[in-house]
Formats: structure tokens, C-alpha cells, sequence
């Protein structure tokens, strides 16, 4: 009997061999069936596309092709209005005056008509002075000695002439009004044929702009700017006149300012000038009139100039 199972053996075999590929070509054949059958083939792909979307997420496409996406816009950022607004003034003025008002936040600058013709800065150019002094001695590895920044001080708090001749003097004087013209972008504006520094013609639009290179760091450069700035809000005496006096007294503290006054004997003139620098804006006020009218006028119509020119809701 053992010798009769070892022969059915190799029937077995050939037996599940067939069986297997019997079942293979099943296999084979109800594939290529579900293939042929509508809507397999698609349901397999949204199963593979889904597959994918869902490790490689895609934009979808607009069904219309004359429709595109198109962007969120950006907000807008509106900017709180200057406590000024550009208008034509007639004002009772002996002889000419002009003014300019620079937004420090866009660079725009509005005046009068006559904003870019030019005067002399008498002291108003000590602010100039003594930042170009600062941007340089920094530059140069250097900071000045206590007693250096105090006679600052006192050129920019008091307007000394001495010091701020010795200043200027040793910056290389005309020298220095050329670095001006070119550090501040001033357009109008030139150096005094004599190349003293009371001389020196700035317009109104110039003098704002110069307001705005000592407000942004290009005059003093960032070291000393903040220092100058502060030094410009605590002008005092017979220098304390002009643009700020027309502001509220709160609002006064925060403006710095420098001004200039002087008498022309050979063009039997006054001249004054007056440059002021806020959080938001700068500006320059210049006015000439005949030598006999005195100093107080010219210092009373820069003021003037300036309260015609605020807005009646600004403050």
C-alpha cells in the first residue's frame, strides 16, 4: 500500500498545476471584463487623483478661462492730515515773503508761489553748522569734548556768532554750504558770494528740506541727530519767535526750530528766516521788508504766515 500512494504523487501535482493555472486565467479574465466595463476606468482615476490631491493640494482652476484670480487688495493706510493746508494768502505784508511746508512721511512739499526763490539765512544756517560739524567729527572716530557740545549749545539755544564763526571756520566755511547743497537735495539754493555764512541764500522749499535732512539723520548723521533735534526745541530768547509761536502751547514743546534775523544795510533790508521741524512735517518761512520797519515786525509776520496757513481743525 505504501508503494501505491509514492505513485499517485506526480498526478497530484500535475493536477494542482493546472488547478493554479485555471485560476489564473480567471483572474485574467474578469480583469480585462472589469476593464471594458463603463465608468471603472474613471472611478479608478478620481480614486488616484484624490489619492494624490490629498498629499499635493492644487489651486483650482476657474471652469471659465476668461476668468482669473485675481488678487485681495491691500488695505489702504491713511495718513493723518498736516496741521496745514495749501492755499493762496493774501495778507497785508510789506514787502516779500514766501513759505513751504515738507511732509515728512512722503516727501511732498506745498508752499507759496515764490517758494523757491531765495534769501539770506542769517543765523537759521547755524542749525547746518553744527550738524555738519557732529557728522564729521563721528565720522572720524571722534566725539566731542564737553566743552565743544556746550558751545554747540550755545549756538543753537542762543545763536553765538563768535563760536558759530569758529565753527564754520574750521569746518573749511564756504566748504561746508556746498556739503549742504549736496547732503540735503537742495535745488534753489547757493552759496553766499562773500562765503560768509549769514549770507548764505536758501529758498523756503530749501529751508524745509534742510528741516527735513536734520529731522532724518543725513545732517548730523544718527548719532547726534536725536541730540540736535532736542538742542532745537530748547531755543530760547531773541531767537524764540516765528512758526512755533502759532501752534497751541502744548503743541510747542515737541517743535524744534532755528531762526535768523538780520538787517542788510546796502539792500536797506530786514531779513528773516524761520525754519521749524514737527513729528510729521518741516517748514520754512522767509520774509524781506525795509530796514526802518525793525526786527519785531518781521518775527510777528513769520508767525503770522503760519497761523494763516493751519487748519481751523487741527488742533
Amino acid at each position: 500500500m505504501a508503494g501505491d500512494r509514492r505513485a499517485d504523487r506526480p498526478g497530484q501535482n500535475k493536477a494542482l498545476v493546472r488547478l493554479i493555472a485555471f485560476a489564473a486565467i480567471l483572474v485574467g479574465l474578469i480583469l480585462v471584463v472589469l476593464h471594458l466595463l463603463p465608468g471603472f476606468h474613471s472611478r479608478a482615476a478620481v480614486r488616484r487623483d484624490a489619492s494624490r490631491a490629498s498629499v499635493y493640494p492644487s489651486t483650482p482652476t476657474p471652469t471659465d478661462r476668461g476668468v482669473r484670480p485675481t488678487a485681495a487688495p491691500s488695505p489702504t493706510v491713511s495718513l493723518e492730515p498736516l496741521p496745514f493746508e495749501a492755499k493762496n494768502l493774501d495778507l497785508d505784508v510789506e514787502g516779500w515773503y514766501g513759505w513751504s511746508v515738507l511732509d515728512r512721511r512722503t516727501g511732498e512739499i506745498i508752499g507759496s508761489k515764490s517758494m523757491a526763490e531765495t534769501s539770506t539765512t542769517a543765523s537759521m544756517i547755524k542749525s547746518w553748522i553744527v550738524a555738519d560739524y557732529l557728522r564729521r567729527t563721528a565720522g572720524a572716530g571722534q566725539t566731542p569734548s564737553d566743552a565743544t557740545l556746550a558751545d554747540a549749545t550755545q549756538i543753537i539755544r542762543d545763536s553765538d556768532n563768535t563760536l558759530a564763526q569758529q565753527f564754520y571756520s574750521a569746518l573749511g566755511g564756504a566748504t561746508s554750504i556746498k556739503r549742504l547743497l549736496s547732503t540735503c537735495e537742495l535745488t534753489d539754493s547757493s552759496v553766499a558770494r562773500d562765503g560768509s555764512w549769514s549770507s548764505t541764500r536758501l529758498s523756503p522749499r530749501d529751508t524745509a528740506r534742510l528741516g527735513a535732512c536734520i529731522a532724518d539723520g543725513r545732517a548730523a548723521g544718527p548719532k547726534w541727530t536725536r541730540w540736535l533735534i532736542n538742542e532745537m526745541r530748547l531755543v530760547r530768547g531773541e531767537g524764540d519767535f516765528g512758526i512755533r509761536n502759532a501752534f497751541p502751547a502744548a503743541e510747542r514743546k515737541s517743535i524744534a526750530i532755528k531762526n535768523g534775523w538780520i538787517d542788510r544795510s546796502d539792500e536797506r533790508e530786514i531779513h528773516i528766516s524761520c525754519l521749524a521741524i514737527g513729528d510729521t512735517w518741516t517748514m520754512g518761512v522767509m520774509v524781506r521788508y525795509p530796514i526802518d520797519m525793525g526786527y519785531e515786525y518781521g518775527m510777528d509776520e513769520c508767525q503770522k504766515i503760519t497761523e494763516a496757513l493751519l487748519r481751523s481743525d487741527a488742533f
